[in-house]
């Protein structure tokens, strides 16, 4: 008499399709803290504030990077000073809604040291957002004001700048250091509210 087998179980679609690791989504979600979800893609940097509750997330706020065009940056809106600048502001937000504290979600991105993502948290916690993380992974100040991107500028390349390689103005990228300041202090100075993104 043949065995009866018992019906193959179906894992949920995101698990299929690699979008969501659903043991650490647990971990998170038992954490009890709203999660700074960082996302990167092709073209942005994007940071969220989710809070679960029962019945599903609820999205406090959704910062992008390209907000920092309205504050004058036209350099690249994934780099790592955008995404610091993009932490910056969302952890601004975060603290005039009343979110003091938040845990990370990287999602299925893998976890570098001075990534992009970790500098995205490193503006979110020089906000004054209190986020469980060793401070060992954040990059490198220098790096994080675009030090290393002026210095890329400024290399010869074949007897050519290498500024005429990328499409951002040669005049941002050398100063690029003292506008990231200036931006940054004008996210810090700005009333935090719905307008700050």
């Amino acid at each position: 008499m043949a065995r009866y087998k018992p019906p193959r179980r179906m894992p949920p679609r995101r698990r299929r399709l690699g979008r969501t690791d659903y043991r650490s989504r647990l971990a998170l979600v038992k954490s009890g803290k709203p999660r700074l979800v960082i996302r990167r893609t092709n073209r942005y940097i994007i940071t969220q504030l989710i809070e679960p509750r029962r019945g599903g997330d609820y999205t406090a706020l959704t910062v992008t990077s390209k907000m920092l065009t309205k504050h004058g940056w036209i350099g690249g809106l994934k780099s790592l000073p955008a995404a610091y600048l993009t932490g910056l502001a969302a952890g601004r937000m975060a603290l005039a809604k009343g979110y003091v504290e938040a845990a990370v979600d990287i999602g299925r991105h893998t976890s570098h040291k001075g990534s992009r993502l970790f500098a995205a948290v490193k503006g979110a916690v020089d906000a004054g957002l209190s986020i469980p993380v060793g401070e060992e992974v954040f990059p490198a100040e220098e790096r994080l004001r675009g030090n290393h991107i002026k210095e890329y500028s400024e290399m010869d390349r074949s007897g050519h700048s290498a500024s005429q390689f990328v499409k951002t103005p040669a005049d941002f990228l050398s100063n690029l250091p003292q506008l990231f300041e200036e931006i940054k202090q004008r996210i810090l100075s700005q009333s935090p509210g719905p307008n700050l993104g």
